[in-house]
């Protein structure tokens, strides 16, 4: 059920997009810089585009900025996350060979009478 409404979603949202850029098929001119700035400098760099071209790029722009920023502040997280897998292994690893020595028997029956209290 929730496969075929994942689906309808991707439909619906594929149609959308498809809306929108028939709608904006306008050409547009993207440039560089502003144009007393790019007088200034002599960067005159500019292009046509279709307009819907322009929004689609600034939302996957706008989408990889994000998956950036949420990476680099989630640093910390992963840093603490790493170190605490490495110290549970560790003590995992202490507690086994703990484990291994208390199951061996003393040698001294009267230790050994000792211990299970």
């Amino acid at each position: 059920m929730i496969r075929y409404l994942r689906l309808i979603l991707l439909g619906l949202l594929g149609l959308f997009l498809l809306t929108v850029a028939l709608a904006n098929r306008a050409p547009v001119e993207v440039r560089l810089l502003p144009g007393d700035l790019a007088a200034l400098t002599g960067l005159t760099w500019a292009m046509q585009l279709p307009l819907f071209l322009v929004i689609f790029a600034g939302i996957v722009a706008g989408v990889l900025i994000g998956f950036v920023w949420e990476w680099f502040r989630e640093h910390g997280h992963r840093a603490t996350a790493s170190q605490k897998s490495r110290e549970v292994a560790r003590l995992e690893r202490e507690l086994a060979v703990l484990k291994d020595s208390a199951s061996v028997p003393p040698k001294d029956e009267v230790l050994a009478l000792l211990d299970k209290r």
